[in-house]
């Protein structure tokens, strides 16, 4: 039996990975964490009976041990209950499922605790890669990423053996926006960055896929988890969203993976990794597909992803200014505080006066995220 807690149990990931425990006999939630949703959370607890939950709000804590007093669960809140369901003695393995910043120290306390990190949660790398990937190391724990791309990536290099990547090639959607001018841009509605041509997630990262941002955090996160320089990691366009990703070798060789755009497959495969299991969505269908499309992006147009790449190369505590800074102009876009283009002039404007740091520890991470919000709530809040 195979023991998981799932950290973000409400959230999209979240969802579809108890579809795919449900789906497997051998596979249990043990502990499940969401934020706010404890009316999900609740039905959860009643399907899948885990031993120990926790929510964001301690009144929301409460609520929900009033509902479940007939069910054998712990309910607990707030940052020391997401640790306590990411370090549980029971569970083989954490799914990191939050957003934000928030899945850095419960990943961080995880793999202290030995536990199969199957991560979905990009701001832990995209911050802290430099802490993360040698503690990893040093406790002999497994990260095994979850996000599509990024698991395609994983996936080709099943086959390679001691052969070194020549290129990564991110692919990436394009997003609702990908053919509009700049001053189509300027225009942009909440509701029209909703609308994602291929994939359903939750409000965030949604917005984070239309400005091209959501692609840079992967870049950045490519790079921790596959050792290469930023120099050897190529974003393609790929409106279809059937080639996830792929590597390009020495003789030139290109290995990738396909797929239906379902984030069940990448779940499934860090659930059952190295074994393949039969899944629970449709298969691929290739003459349905019909043909393939790629693009080179526009880095002008996607500022957001021109952004990520000089936040990279700047290294030390510039790639969390860059994600801080692009949590809080999302939150500001999402309650209609802010036009769609001021996000990137928000993140622009964070990285030019930030002051900058080694990073080298998680308190400075987090003192660099404190110092980016006190700023942009001093300007546009």
């Amino acid at each position: 039996m195979k023991n998981i807690a799932i950290l973000g149990s409400t959230g999209s990931i979240g969802t579809k990975a108890l579809k795919i425990i449900e789906n497997n006999s051998d596979m249990r939630a043990v502990a499940l964490s969401c934020g706010r949703n404890i009316k999900l959370l609740e039905e959860q607890i009643r399907r899948f009976k885990p031993y120990i939950v926790s929510c964001e709000r301690k009144e929301d804590a409460d609520c929900l041990r009033a509902s479940v007093k007939d069910i054998d669960c712990k309910v607990t809140y707030g940052m020391e209950g997401l640790i306590e369901c990411a370090t549980y003695d029971k569970a083989d393995m954490v799914l990191t499922a939050v957003v934000g910043m928030m899945g850095i120290l419960p990943t961080i306390e995880a793999i202290k605790h030995k536990k199969t990190i199957a991560l979905a949660n990009k701001e832990t790398l995209v911050t802290a890669g430099q802490i993360i990937m040698p503690l990893a190391k040093d406790y002999g724990v497994s990260i095994l990423p979850v996000d599509s791309e990024h698991s395609a990536i994983f996936q080709s290099l099943q086959g390679i053996g001691d052969n070194k990547i020549f290129k990564i090639l991110l692919t990436a959607s394009g997003g609702p926006f990908r053919t509009y001018t700049k001053e189509q841009l300027e225009n942009v509605t909440l509701k029209d960055a909703l609308k994602h041509p291929n994939w359903a997630m939750g409000k965030k990262v949604t917005i984070d896929s239309s400005t091209m941002v959501n692609k840079g955090l992967e870049v950045m996160e490519a790079k921790w988890l596959f050792n290469v320089p930023l120099s050897d990691i190529r974003v393609v366009i790929h409106p279809e969203s059937i080639l996830h990703s792929a590597i390009e070798l020495d003789d030139g060789a290109i290995i990738g993976q396909m797929g239906i755009p379902d984030m069940a497959l990448p779940i499934q495969y860090a659930f059952t990794y190295p074994e393949r299991r039969e899944g629970i969505t449709d298969r691929l269908d290739l003459f349905k597909v019909g043909k393939l499309t790629f693009f080179e992006p526009d880095l002008d147009l996607f500022k957001g992803l021109r952004l990520a790449f000089k936040a990279a190369e700047c290294g030390d505590n510039m790639p969390t200014v860059f994600n801080a800074a692009n949590e809080e102009a999302v939150k500001l876009f999402i309650d209609e505080k802010i036009k769609y283009l001021e996000i990137l002039d928000i993140i622009e404007n964070a990285m030019e006066n930030v002051k900058t740091n080694n990073a080298d520890s998680l308190d400075k991470i987090l003192s660099t995220q404190n110092e980016t919000i006190e700023y942009i709530n001093s300007r546009w809040k």
